[in-house]
């Protein structure tokens, strides 16, 4: 069985990936993650790895899954949480970090952990300012208004 070193990590061959090719897969998901979800550096190969290896559904294809994660702030959020809680965004197990893939799999979780302070305290305020938004607009429907403040008590 061959093994792999890159600067941080060791993989080793599994039936269906060689550890050259899972050091290919996590130097592509450094990129993305680091791009903030950029959807050109979305490549195939990492599609199929989170597809096939990580519990997720292929949501029919590459631009299908992009769409499902990365359109939507919260969605985003739940796809960044299970690289940082090691629970299923879409099985609610653990399983994905277990097995010929965990060498992998564990790596892109530590990778993740680098940006997803940054990442999700920028998607928390969307979300916040998207909800806002909201409750404003369901607030005009009815005819009714409705003064905010922040948590340091300033109208907003």
């Amino acid at each position: 069985m061959a093994r792999y070193h890159s600067v941080d990590h060791e993989f080793r061959d599994v039936k269906f990936m060689t550890a050259s090719e899972k050091d290919s897969v996590l130097r592509d998901w450094e990129r993305f993650v680091e791009s903030g979800f950029e959807r050109r550096r979305f490549t195939d190969r990492l599609y199929k790895h989170l597809t096939l290896h990580c519990s997720f559904i292929a949501h029919y294809n590459i631009n299908g899954f992009y769409s499902e994660y990365f359109s939507e702030k919260r969605n985003t959020a739940k796809f960044i949480d299970q690289f940082t809680s090691g629970i299923s965004a879409e099985y609610g197990m653990d399983y994905w970090l277990k097995g010929d893939y965990e060498d992998i799999n564990q790596a892109m979780c530590k990778e993740m952990l680098k940006y997803a302070p940054d990442l999700k305290k920028g998607l928390d305020r969307e979300i916040e300012e998207e909800d806002v938004g909201l409750a404003r607009m369901l607030l005009a429907k009815h005819g009714r208004k409705l003064k905010l403040e922040d948590e340091d008590g300033k109208e907003g």
